[in-house]
């Protein structure tokens, strides 16, 4: 059998302003024995392209972000990018 590799979706988070946290577990498989395993993280943010996701992920971020959530969060992003950029006096 040898040598293999595979990657599975290990955790899901969302978290309050709609974000989608997902946890990718890749292992490297020796004769179906585990012999290194890592995790990759990575955010889906309302309005982010998600079809490479894989299909839970892609069934959430569909029921969760809603193109109310993700005006509210778009709207949101501008208003603190314009706090940040705006010095205090």
């Amino acid at each position: 059998m040898g040598l293999m590799k595979t990657t599975t979706i290990d955790e899901i988070k969302v978290y309050a302003n709609s974000q989608i946290e997902v946890c990718e577990k890749v292992e490297i498989l020796d004769d179906g024995v585990a012999v290194s395993s890592s995790f990759h993280r990575h955010v889906v943010a309302p309005g982010d392209d998600y079809s490479q996701e894989d299909p839970k992920v892609q069934a959430i971020c569909a029921a969760i972000q809603t193109s109310e959530v993700v005006a509210a969060y778009q709207a949101a992003q501008e208003a603190n990018k314009l706090q940040v950029l705006t010095p205090e006096v």
